[in-house]
């Protein structure tokens, strides 16, 4: 059984021993396996399984309801349940579906009198998240990792404004931003993202924003344009921010495995895809078919990127919708694996 702090009962299941200390400001605490057991487990980035490591988290408190705040298909408040922070991109989804875009493993509980508190697996492993006793959650995940815990404080407000204290906060977003988006799969050519605009404003309908979907690329080639259905998008740009609206172009990092393509030379030539265990670029099917992805732990594959979008956003770019970027490939289990 781990140590005890005020509020908190810790147990490392398989984690050997555990350190335990406040960090900072009062009311944050983080639970911790030993730097001993730290160091066995690594190196962290492996293509190896590793034995999945329980930390039961309980608390001298029963939880009536918590607030979850990774996606999943379900009421925002939910009482007891399980989960996994375990991406997919759900093209389709209905009531029975828990994993969605985004990953979270934090879950905000809610206590009987108001209080709130916050529990954060500074992890970015696949994580079990077990909430189905009262006055337990239970997180599991390969490898060890640590458990911050936040609270109780008086309201939720307080257990966000801490845990912001501890992981920062996002830059403020443009005005604009939180406009009306019109978005879909179908716009086929400039005409056609020009017919929306001008319906928009033909019906006095609110928009700020029009969103550009893989349809603009040449045979879905990032950084590209189709120079039959989107000659010049810089004149397109130009005519939507005459009309109001700002454009939103997408880009994936599944690059298309295509000798000739620029991209691709140019990533080879620079050697920055993610490797298979073997030392050979992993190879994945996305829209364009066979791909390569930009391996963004090396910092010289982050600048190669940043160069195309410095090129890419000299074309009137307001925004860059960064889609599939986990990244995500077709032709595997669960449909899309992320």
């Amino acid at each position: 059984m781990g140590e005890v702090a005020e509020n908190y009962t810790v147990d490392y299941v398989k984690s050997r021993k555990m350190v335990f200390e406040p960090i900072l400001e009062e009311g944050v605490y983080r639970f911790d396996c030993s730097a001993d057991a730290r160091n066995t487990s690594f190196p962290s980035l492996s293509f190896v399984n590793t034995e999945k490591r329980d930390t039961p988290l309980m608390s001298n408190h029963k939880f009536p309801s918590y607030i979850p705040t990774y996606e999943q298909v379900a009421a925002q408040q939910i009482t007891y349940f399980e989960i996994y922070t375990w991406n997919t991109d759900a093209c389709e989804y209905g009531s029975g579906t828990t994993s969605l875009y985004q990953s979270h493993p934090w879950v905000l509980a809610v206590l009987p009198d108001g209080e709130a508190l916050g529990i954060l697996a500074d992890t970015t492993k696949r994580c079990e998240i077990d909430l189905r006793n009262e006055s337990i959650a239970k997180l599991s995940a390969p490898l060890p990792y640590p458990v911050i815990t936040f609270g109780p404080y008086a309201s939720a407000n307080d257990v966000l404004t801490s845990l912001s204290h501890a992981i920062g906060t996002v830059f403020m977003p443009p005005k604009w931003s939180l406009g009306y988006h019109q978005c879909r799969w179908s716009y086929d050519s400039d005409s056609r993202v020009r017919e929306i605009a001008k319906t928009f404003r033909d019906k006095s309908i609110p928009c700020d924003v029009i969103w550009m979907d893989i349809d603009y690329m040449d045979g879905f080639r990032c950084f590209t344009f189709d120079q039959e259905n989107y000659p010049n998008p810089k004149s397109l740009a130009d005519d939507l921010h005459e009309n109001g609206f700002k454009a939103i172009w997408m880009l994936d990092p599944g690059i298309m495995h295509d000798k000739g393509y620029f991209v691709y030379e140019s990533g080879s030539k620079n050697d920055i895809w993610v490797q298979t265990a073997n030392g050979k670029p992993y190879v994945g099917e996305v829209w364009p078919g066979p791909c390569v992805f930009p391996d963004f732990t090396q910092e010289k594959a982050r600048l190669w990127w940043a160069n195309l979008v410095k090129d890419f956003i000299s074309n009137g770019v307001d925004g860059i919708w960064n889609d599939m970027n986990e990244p995500a490939v077709f032709k595997v289990m669960f449909t899309l694996f992320l």
